[in-house]
């Protein structure tokens, strides 16, 4: 980004401060998108997962579908 000159900048700040961002409410973007995906573990679960990531190299989404997996296999 190239420097500013000082009327440059008060210009930005001018702007930036006075003007209202336009927002649109009905558009979600992927943070709000993944809510209801977000779960919360307690410290040895994520521990757990931690040191599985780092020894296997997958993600912890890759890890707990396996471990899904593997349940459902057990109760069919």
């Amino acid at each position: 980004m190239p420097i500013l000159t000082d009327e440059e900048a008060d210009a930005l700040d001018e702007l930036l401060t006075k003007t209202t961002p336009k927002t649109n409410p009905n558009v979600q973007g992927p943070f709000i998108k993944n809510r209801e995906r977000m779960i919360i573990l307690d410290t040895f679960s994520a521990e757990y997962l931690k040191a599985k990531m780092m020894v296997t190299n997958k993600t912890p989404a890759e890890l707990i579908n396996g471990m899904i997996r593997r349940e459902m296999a057990l109760t069919e």
